[in-house]
C-alpha cells in the first residue's frame, strides 16, 4: 500500500524533499508518494492542512520555513512533542502517536512533532570535515531554522556561540528562551547582536535566515570573516555563500543537511534506516 508525505512551506516550489524521499523509498523498497504542499502564511491555514493531510490517511509531514514554530504550537497545544522539538521551540516533522490513535484519540490529540534539523546538519558538517569541538561559531537568524540547531552545535563541542538578527530583541529574546528549556544551553555562554553589528573572526558563520530566496542580501560587516561558511538554504546561488567564498572560506548549502534531517524523518516515520553517505551521492550526481 502507498504511504503518503508532503513537505509544507511557503515558498515551496524549490524543495527537493520529494526527490530526497522518493530515492530513499527506492533504497528501502517500500512504496511511497511524497508530494510539495504550498500553504498561506497563516495560522489557521497550516493547521487546515494538517488536519486535512492526516485525515485523509497521510503518514507524514515536513515542516519547512515559515512553520515550524507554528507547528510547534499546534503540537504543543494539542498533541506531543520530542524533547529536541521541545528544547528549540519548533518542529520540522511530524507524524501521528499510533498508541494514542489506538486508544481513539482524535488525530489532533494525536500528532506528534520532532526536530531533526540540528542532527541533520551536524552530520552533514562532520562529512565535510569540518571541526565542530572548539569552534568559534556566529548564526544569522533567531527563527524557527535557528532554533532548531542551537542545542545540537554546543552538544557537539563548539567553544562560542554568537546569535545575530535583525533585531536585537529578537536575538536576545532567542537565547533567554533557550536558556530557560536547556541546562546545557544555559550552560553555555551565548552573545547576541544586531546582525549589521557582527564583526570580527569566527570559526563558523551559519546562515539560518531565508534571505537567501530572495533578491535581498544581509548587512554583513566588511570586519566579518571566518573559515567555513553555511547556508541553510539550498537550489539558487546564495549570496551569503558568494561573498564568504571571495574571502576565501570554505562554504556549503544546506543541501546535506537537507538530506540528513529527512533522513532521520525518513526513520521516525516508516522505521527504515537510510544509507546517507549512499543517498547523497546518488543525489548529488542527478
Amino acid at each position: 500500500m502507498t504511504q503518503h508525505f508532503i513537505v509544507i512551506g511557503n515558498p515551496i516550489a524549490h524543495s527537493k524533499s520529494p526527490k530526497i524521499h522518493t530515492l530513499f523509498a527506492e533504497q528501502t523498497g517500500i512504496d511511497i508518494r511524497y508530494q510539495r504542499q504550498y500553504c498561506p502564511d497563516d495560522n489557521a491555514s497550516f493547521t487546515a492542512v494538517v488536519e486535512a493531510f492526516f485525515h485523509g490517511g497521510g503518514v507524514g509531514a515536513n515542516v519547512t520555513v515559515p512553520f515550524k514554530q507554528v507547528a510547534y504550537d499546534c503540537c504543543l497545544s494539542r498533541g506531543g512533542l520530542s524533547e529536541h522539538a521541545k528544547i528549540a521551540g519548533a518542529v520540522n516533522t511530524l507524524l501521528l502517536n499510533k498508541a494514542l490513535l489506538d486508544k481513539g484519540a482524535p488525530i489532533a490529540e494525536a500528532l506528534y512533532g520532532d526536530n531533526t534539523d540540528g542532527q541533520g546538519l551536524i552530520n552533514h558538517m562532520t562529512s565535510l570535515g569540518w571541526p565542530l569541538t572548539g569552534a568559534r561559531v556566529a548564526l544569522i537568524g533567531a527563527g524557527g531554522a535557528a532554533r532548531g540547531i542551537v542545542l545540537p552545535l554546543i552538544e557537539a563541542g563548539i567553544a562560542s556561540l554568537t546569535i545575530a538578527n535583525r533585531t536585537l530583541y529578537k536575538a536576545t529574546e532567542l537565547v533567554n528562551e533557550l536558556s530557560a528549556a536547556s541546562p546545557m544551553i544555559a550552560e553555555q555562554h551565548i552573545d547576541a547582536c544586531e546582525t549589521a553589528q557582527l564583526s570580527g573572526s569566527f570559526d563558523m558563520i551559519i546562515n539560518a535566515t531565508s534571505i537567501g530566496l530572495s533578491a535581498d542580501t544581509l548587512p554583513l560587516s566588511e570586519s566579518l570573516n571566518c573559515q567555513y561558511a553555511y547556508d541553510m538554504m539550498y537550489g539558487r546561488p546564495l549570496p551569503f555563500l558568494q561573498h564568504f567564498a571571495a574571502r576565501s572560506a570554505q562554504t556549503s548549502d544546506g543541501y546535506g543537511m537537507l538530506i540528513g534531517q529527512a533522513a532521520l524523518s525518513f526513520e521516525r516515520w516508516t522505521g527504515h534506516t537510510i544509507d546517507v553517505a549512499q543517498a547523497t551521492a546518488i543525489l548529488n550526481k542527478s
